[in-house]
This record gives structure tokens, C-alpha cells and sequence, in this order.
């Protein structure tokens, strides 16, 4: 730890955003657009690398070289049947590579360029941090991140590692609803004076987790976490964007499911279709020149609803799921918290309310800002920079599935069960099953079901040097450490001799030497990056000057030609900016700048 400050990020789906203890408070930090929400997004073009903002704006003209929705590929094998959708719908490309990793391919500069799922994060983290530490003022290296609870061991590691290449200091990993609920905690002065028990219902744009928690004294204990780490806003878009797919090929008769940028416009007339229905119970799709034709088409929140409704009942489902494991009864709730955009739909308040017998969903926190906010918290706490409160905050965690190993005729013996409270430390002893073994091959897996084939094989080692003995004879001792922030030692000990070996959870990562290669070229991008950002800082002087000089024009007394020319300067700078796609060179910025001042009516 830097012992400088230290900031919290809720890394999103398809938006992130960011907290910063100062003034006795958590603030969400803006980026450069005055946004308190940051698009997920990374883009390449031919001149530059973008990120944030400036790769979602770009998405529709250049859709195969702009990156989102990277959280749903990270610490995730090429083969998973989730990766095999969503490629489906995505409109850049995804190979694999000779470790079965998703490696995403992009035209960069003229040449084509490969990059780990990782590798891509730490991008949109590197942006976040620098936004950070322009508006902190002072250089930022240690943070707090957040993740689905329902992430397993290969996507929190994941994660770490992209933080690492972003030059980030990760102080801890911590669940996103636990998160939220410190949000909440802290916001209300009870969880320090009375017991209450808070459900999280987190629907964000990726990512569904539903936790359950105990709040007394200003301890957040975790009772039970269920989720889902691929159902979300993206798959609700996903509905709709097929149901419209179908829709312009009855119409119209064509296939636009191979045309990218023609998809790219459909999402984004989706995504805004389905805020407009949280409000309003029927809005337009209308797109200009969709692969030719211009296509335009109601829909209602019935259809909305529609589209999704296994989606939602899956929603629903889990809530009871979460309750049954944490041996809780819905009248027992005293909260029930949203968090996330997609907390937002109508349909979902609507069965959650049912389930629970007309709750009421408290809405007091923002559910896009609230992960990031107890982040913040956690960050704040964990670098000594928070208030007393803050200070003797108390957060305990569990892990979302069961972690073991295998036993003889493929069973997966559990050694920390599902919900176990961490950090947590188990052991069990096995015995050889063969005479004369001299050798003991362990499986680390994740999972609830029986047979070891159906659950995740987190990692493998092997035990040497055990004596020859009758079956039976020999014991060993295995040891399973869960650290804080969810990343898993395993160790295997022979009693007898002493011996000892293991690993850390490390299966499916990227090798040393990748790391050290993707963190060089973070580093090259770095003045890349800053260049970039200092010529959209002049663009929007540019932009401001002329709109102040307009509005100085306006209250002026002078001669009409003089007004007149004046007023003809500024639109031809407005037209200038409007048609420019990629950024100028800051000089050019500056020079505009000085000729519309220069102009004789405002240089006197």
C-alpha cells in the first residue's frame, strides 16, 4: 500500500464508475464529460486508441474495432457455451488461443492486433484511475474493486491481473452487492444502533446477484449470495435486438444479422428503447438508413416484457433460492435494496414485490452509483483515510459456491461449503487409496453438484515422495485458504514425512511473461493516452470560447455587418467542430481559439 489515496471502482458490465473518501464523505468522481458513469468501452482506430466516452461515441462507424462487454470474456475459456453466444451478437472478433483463452482481434494503426480479455480492462481501469487522479490532484495506485459475487476463482484472479497491468495496487476484491449494502449501511444511521436483515437485489448491465445480509453495530455480515454471472441489461437488449432482426428481414427482406454496423445502430436504438420503457409504456425504434432502408417500429413495455419473461422469472427464482440457503422467510426482511440500471425495469419491481408479499423496494441510494460508493468505502477504511465510522466498519464476506477437491470414484468431496464466511481456512484428511502409492494427484474444484466432470477445475498439483504403505495407511492433510478478497491457496502436507506442495488458483491465467509484456505496452500508451486526452480538453475550450462569444455577441451594441461577421466566424467554428470525427492537434484547438478572440469585435 502507497499509503497515498486510495479510490474504489465498480468495474460494470457496460458502465463503471468511481468513489474517493475526501471531505468527510464519499465522492463519485465525473469524467472528463461531467459523467459520473463511464462507458466500459475501448476502441482502435487507424490513428489512435480510444477509451470511455470517446470509444462509445465512435461505436456506430467503426463497430468491429470497438470492445465492450469484456467482463463476460474474462477468466472464461473460448469454449464456454456463454462465450459461443455471445459472439454471436458481438461485432468484433474473438478467436482463441492455443490455451483455449477468448482473444479479442482489432485493426490497430493498419495492422491486425491481438489482446487478452485482461488486457482490455486494464484499459478502461487505466482510464478510470487517470480520471481519478486528475480530479484527486495527486498520483493514485491503490484501489478497491468490485466483482459479481457469483465470479469464481479464474474471473476474481482475472481481474486482479488486469489491475496489475493498469499499474493499480488492488487493497482488496469484494463482491458488488456487498458493496452496495455498505452503501446502504452508511447512509443509514440504524445499522449502527439496531439488527436488521437486508436483501441486495443487484440487476446490472452483465451481471445478477442477489446477497443477504445482517447489519448491527457497523458489521455487514454476509449470510447468503446467489447470481448469475451472464444475465443482465445486455441480454434484455439481446431480446429485442433479435425480435427487430426479424422484424426488418419480414419488411423488408434482408438479413442484417452478418452487417455489423447495421447491428451496432439496432443495439443502440434498443438500449435507448428499453430506458424510455421504464418510464413509458411504448416508444419508436427509428433508425436512418438501417443497411439501406430507413426503419422505424413501436414497441410496447408489454412486448418488452414479453421478449424477457424467462428472463425475469429466472430473476425471481433466485431471490428464493438466496433466501432458502440463508434459512431466512421473506417476512423476516426489514429491507430490500435495488442496485444496478436494470433494477430500474417496471416488470422486475413488479415480480420482486409479488414474491416478497408487497415489500416496499427501497430506492433512497443510487443503484448506479452505489457499488462504487461502498468500494470507497472499503478503500477508505483499508488505507487508514476514512472517519471513525468508517474506520470500525466491519465487512464479512462468504464465498458463492463450494470450493474441493476429488476423491476416488469421481466425487467432489467439499472442504469450505457454499456461503462459508471469509477469509476461511479448512482442512481434511485423505488417506492413500492404493498400496504402495507413492504419489498423490489433487484436482482444485468449484461447484455444487456431485460428480467432479460437473464442477470447474480450478487448478491441479501432484504430491510426491509419499512412503510405500499398505492403502490406507498413509495421511494427508489438505489445506484449503481463502484470502479476503476470494483468491484460493490449496496445499497437501504428508503428515509423516512433512512434505508439503501446492498452488495458488492459477489455471487459465495469462503466463509471467505475457503480464510483463501487456504492462510494458500499457506503459507505451500511456503518453499516447495522455496526448489524446489533452486534445479533448482543447476541443472543448474551443468548443466553450465559441459558445461564449455568441452569448457576448448577443448583448453587444454594434454595427449589423460587424455583428454579422462575427456571427458568421462562430457558426463556420461550429460547423468545423461538428465534422471533424477525430481530434485535432491540440495547436490547431489553440490557433482557433486565438483568431475567433482576434476577431475585431471582441479584440477591442
Amino acid at each position: 500500500m502507497s499509503g497515498g489515496p486510495a479510490i474504489g471502482i465498480d468495474l460494470g458490465t457496460t458502465y463503471s464508475c468511481v468513489g474517493y473518501w475526501r471531505n468527510d464523505r464519499i465522492e463519485i468522481l465525473e469524467n472528463d464529460q461531467g459523467n459520473r458513469t463511464t462507458p466500459s468501452y475501448v476502441a482502435f482506430s487507424d490513428q489512435e486508441r480510444l477509451s470511455g466516452n470517446a470509444a462509445h461515441n465512435q461505436a456506430a462507424f467503426n463497430p468491429v474495432n470497438t470492445i465492450f462487454d469484456t467482463k463476460r470474456l474474462i477468466g472464461r475459456k473460448f469454449s464456454d457455451e456463454t462465450v459461443q453466444s455471445d459472439m454471436k451478437l458481438w461485432p468484433f472478433k474473438v478467436i482463441s488461443d492455443t490455451k483455449d483463452r477468448p482473444i479479442i482481434s482489432v485493426t490497430f494503426k493498419g495492422e491486425t492486433k491481438e489482446f487478452a480479455a485482461e488486457e482490455i480492462s486494464s484499459i478502461v481501469l487505466s482510464r478510470l484511475k487517470q480520471m481519478a487522479e486528475d480530479k484527486i490532484g495527486s498520483k493514485v495506485t491503490d484501489a478497491v474493486i468490485t466483482v459479481p459475487a457469483y465470479f469464481d476463482q479464474l474471473q476474481r484472479q482475472a481481474t486482479k491481473d488486469a489491475a496489475q497491468i493498469a499499474g493499480i495496487n488492488v487493497l482488496n476484491i469484494i463482491n458488488e452487492p456487498t458493496a452496495a449494502a455498505v452503501a446502504y449501511s452508511l447512509e443509514n444511521s440504524w445499522s449502527f444502533t439496531s439488527k436488521r436483515s437486508v436483501l441486495v437485489f443487484d440487476l446490472g448491465g452483465g451481471t445478477f446477484d442477489i446477497s443477504l445480509f445482517t447489519m448491527e453495530k457497523g458489521k455487514v455480515e454476509v449470510k447468503a449470495t446467489c447470481g448469475d454471472t451472464h444475465l443482465g441489461g445486455e441480454d434484455f437488449d439481446n431480446r429485442m435486438v433479435n425480435h427487430f432482426i426479424k422484424e426488418f428481414n419480414r419488411k423488408n427482406k434482408k438479413d442484417i444479422s452478418e452487417n455489423p454496423r447495421a447491428i451496432r445502430k439496432l443495439r443502440t436504438a434498443c438500449e435507448k428503447a428499453k430506458r424510455v420503457l421504464s418510464s413509458a409504456t411504448e416508444t419508436m425504434i427509428e433508425i436512418d438508413t438501417l443497411d439501406g432502408c430507413d426503419f422505424q417500429e413501436k414497441i410496447t413495455r408489454a412486448k418488452f416484457e414479453e421478449l424477457n419473461k424467462d428472463l425475469f422469472t429466472k430473476c425471481i427464482k433466485t431471490v428464493d433460492t438466496c433466501l432458502i440457503d440463508a434459512k431466512m422467510n421473506k417476512n423476516d426482511l426489514h429491507d430490500v435494496v435495488l442496485v444496478g440500471g436494470s433494477s430500474r425495469i417496471p416488470k422486475v419491481q413488479q415480480l420482486l414485490k409479488e414474491l416478497l408479499n408487497g415489500k416496499d423496494l427501497c430506492r433512497s441510494i443510487n443503484p448506479d452509483e452505489a457499488v462504487a460508493y461502498g468500494a470507497a468505502v472499503q478503500a477508505a477504511k483499508l488505507s487508514g483515510q476514512g472517519n471513525d465510522r468508517v474506520l470500525c466498519f466491519e465487512l464479512i464476506e462468504v464465498t458463492p459456491l463450494s470450493l474441493g477437491t476429488d476423491v476416488v470414484g469421481d466425487v467432489f468431496r467439499v472442504i469450505i461449503p457454499k456461503n462459508t464466511a471469509i477469509p476461511t481456512k479448512k482442512m481434511k484428511n485423505f488417506l492413500t487409496s492404493k498400496d504402495n502409492q507413492t504419489t498423490m494427484s489433487m484436482k482444485v474444484l468449484e461447484g455444487e453438484r456431485v460428480r467432479v466432470a460437473d464442477n470447474k477445475l480450478l487448478g491441479k498439483f501432484t504430491l510426491t515422495g509419499i512412503e510405500p504403505a499398505p492403502r490406507g495407511t498413509v495421511s494427508i492433510d489438505v489445506c484449503f485458504d481463502l484470502k479476503s478478497d476470494g483468491i484460493l491457496k490449496v496445499s497437501a502436507k504428508n503428515r509423516k514425512t512433512g512434505k508439503e506442495q501446492g498452488i495458488t488458483v492459477t489455471s487459465g491465467r495469462l503466463s509471467t511473461q505475457q503480464m510483463e509484456t501487456m504492462i510494458e505496452e500499457a506503459e507505451k500508451s500511456k503518453a499516447e493516452d495522455e496526448k489524446y486526452i489533452k486534445k479533448g480538453k482543447a476541443r472543448t475550450a474551443f468548443g466553450n470560447c465559441a459558445i461564449g462569444l455568441r452569448e457576448k455577441l448577443e448583448k453587444m451594441t454594434v454595427s449589423s455587418a460587424a455583428k454579422k461577421k462575427a456571427d458568421v466566424a462562430i457558426e463556420e467554428a461550429f460547423k468545423w467542430l461538428d465534422a471533424k470525427k477525430e481530434l485535432a492537434e491540440v495547436h490547431v484547438y489553440e490557433e482557433k481559439t486565438r483568431e475567433l478572440k482576434k476577431l475585431d469585435i471582441f479584440s477591442k
